[in-house]
């Protein structure tokens, strides 16, 4: 049988279902590979085994209504579906998926209580988990959030006659290469989607060169975008300023998912008189970071088991505790945007251009490379390279009508970008919508 590729404009072959019984090569490869990176599972103390393994609560959708899955791996995945969720449950049941503890917490905080959604975690892709996971979940449309394209679930999708799409779609070009010596196997992956709606040129050409057929791969624009809260003031910014014992008086530089030597550079690139919160990326770098920025630096946590504020004079914090940053951030005269200085990949920039701050970015964005770009060339970021970093920071301290000026620009251009949720919600839609050539299984 056959149905028309909604999205593509093309015939898409629907194999009939077939339930597979046992396992299949790709699963005898999985095993030792689940062995011998046991030690690290265990390390990460990672929660939820069972659903892991596709035990997850069966449900129906309700009565006259499709479902569609939405899968994002962890937080930052998961935050980009903010506006995405709502535009759909208006027309379908929606259930999100993810795989980190970090993840579904915060999926869970996000969606948990709306009406017609459910979250629930990911199953790893052997071909069983993968079945029943589907057996419980029963969804009519998927689409996979940036990329994660597990073939096991796929191919299980495909068999059932479930459309898959990528929405958001980004593929680095570090990942590219990786891929690229798998050439054969993950192009036969990528023939198996209904169509992959990617966020700009550069990642419709990597997944178009690994195997995609050219007409299944659309631009669609980054959710991201979309998921920036452009507000004045977040609330309880205040009251961590007074808890950390910030000088409302003097200048404040927050550097945001700070990398290894980044609070050092920042520490030495920091004008004289102001204030300087560094937030490490992970939370295993708290205490070289803290180190890293001069014996009067103190922490988050050590303030408040204290009880009390930092002393009076006190110019170096190092956030450590999770969830605080977009208050710290609001706090900021200007705003530096960590992982960006050094052999890492860069940060996300647009949480604090939408909160209205003037943004420091480095050189190291790959991970970012198209907001970056977006943003610089509209006049809305300021990308330097390390030893530039304090001229920049003295000269945007110093002149409030720059500040200014860059901020208004960054969010001009975040407007501009906004309306991918919107698109991927047609697609999405229209794709569960569509007549299936095999029933649900």
């Amino acid at each position: 049988p056959v149905r028309v590729n909604t999205v593509a404009g093309v015939l898409a072959p629907r194999p009939s279902i077939h339930r597979p019984c046992g396992m299949n090569a790709l699963d005898l490869l999985y095993i030792p590979l689940a062995l011998v990176t046991a030690p690290w599972w265990v390390g990460k103390r990672r929660a939820g085994w069972r659903e892991r393994f596709g035990h997850v609560e069966a449900t129906a959708p309700a009565a006259g209504r499709r479902r569609v899955l939405l899968h994002a791996v962890s937080v930052g995945e998961v935050a980009a579906l903010r506006h995405l969720v709502p535009l759909l449950t208006p027309e379908v049941d929606v259930v999100v998926s993810t795989t980190t503890d970090t993840g579904l917490a915060r999926a869970t905080q996000l969606f948990g209580a709306m009406s017609g959604v459910r979250v629930v975690r990911y199953p790893l892709d052997f071909s069983w988990a993968v079945e029943r996971f589907l057996d419980a979940v029963r969804p009519d449309a998927v689409g996979l959030v940036e990329l994660e394209v597990w073939p096991n679930f796929v191919r299980a999708c495909r068999r059932r006659g479930v459309p898959v799409c990528i929405v958001n779609g980004r593929l680095s070009e570090r990942s590219a290469r990786g891929y690229s010596r798998i050439r054969g196997f993950f192009g036969r992956v990528l023939g198996q989607l209904e169509c992959v709606a990617v966020q700009d040129e550069s990642y419709q050409a990597r997944f178009i060169a690994l195997g995609l057929a050219p007409e299944r791969c659309h631009i669609t624009g980054s959710m991201k975008w979309d998921a920036a809260s452009i507000e004045d003031r977040v609330e309880g910014a205040e009251a961590l300023a007074a808890e950390l014992g910030v000088d409302p008086n003097k200048p404040l530089v927050v550097a945001g998912s700070t990398g290894p030597g980044e609070e050092a550079l920042l520490h030495r690139a920091c004008p004289a008189g102001v204030q300087l919160l560094c937030a490490p990326r992970k939370p295993e770098r708290f205490d070289e970071a803290t180190a890293a920025m001069g014996t009067g630096a103190v922490r988050r946590t050590a303030l408040k088991a204290a009880g009390r504020p930092a002393a009076k004079g006190t110019e170096r914090f190092v956030l450590d505790t999770i969830g605080e940053l977009r208050r710290a951030y609001s706090l900021a005269t200007v705003v530096v945007v960590g992982r960006s200085f050094g052999s890492q990949y860069g940060s996300d920039p647009i949480e604090p251009v939408a909160l209205g701050k003037p943004v420091v970015i480095g050189p190291a964005v790959s991970d970012f490379a198209a907001i970056v770009a977006s943003l610089r060339d509209g006049g809305g970021l300021v990308q330097v390279e390390g030893e530039r970093l304090g001229a920049t920071l003295a000269g945007l301290v110093s002149d409030d009508g720059a500040r200014e000026a860059l901020a208004t620009r960054g969010r001009e251009v975040i407007r501009g970008m906004q309306g991918a949720s919107a698109r991927h919600a047609a697609i999405l839609s229209r794709l569960a919508r569509a007549d299936r050539a095999t029933s649900r299984a």
